[in-house]
């Protein structure tokens, strides 16, 4: 099977899935904040007692706000979570990942598993970690300060 029949067949619970960072609609933004920097992300996704998401709050939101109203670290972040966020079960499939990135133009989609808890965050990392692992004569995948592959065998 190919890259697209793979995507289109395979559900989004193949993919590595980035760690969510969440928190309750009445945490303070400013802890919110403070989350998703030690989080390493640029979104957190509100959920209720039962880890259901509600919203998230992204960077941009964040960008946006400041420049409005200064003052509102101090508010609950359920006060400010956008009104339209993406999200997908892990039973979908790979391709509705790709696509919900690119029609949303967001870096991360809400994973939600079989109740709808949160499950996961799907995104460019995980889809490009996903090809290069099923498709590796197609990838050549190297780190960035690494050493480079070399061109031809060494040896006999």
């Amino acid at each position: 099977m190919g890259l697209l029949e793979n995507m289109q067949n395979e559900p989004v619970s193949r993919l590595a899935l980035r760690e969510p960072v969440t928190a309750s609609p009445d945490t303070p933004l400013r802890d919110a904040i403070r989350r998703m920097r030690d989080g390493h992300l640029g979104c957190v996704i509100a959920v209720d007692d039962r880890h259901v998401p509600l919203g998230m709050f992204t960077e941009s939101m964040l960008t946006q706000l400041l420049a409005r109203e200064p003052s509102a670290l101090d508010e609950p972040l359920g006060n400010h979570l956008s009104d339209r966020w993406p999200q997908v079960k892990m039973t979908d499939r790979i391709a509705d990942v790709l696509g919900a990135l690119q029609r949303e133009n967001v870096p991360f989609l809400c994973v939600v598993d079989a109740e709808g808890r949160v499950a996961g965050l799907a995104g460019q990392k995980g889809l490009m970690k996903y090809v290069a692992e099923h498709f590796p004569q197609q990838v050549m995948v190297q780190r960035i300060g690494g050493t480079p592959y070399q061109h031809q065998r060494e040896g006999a």
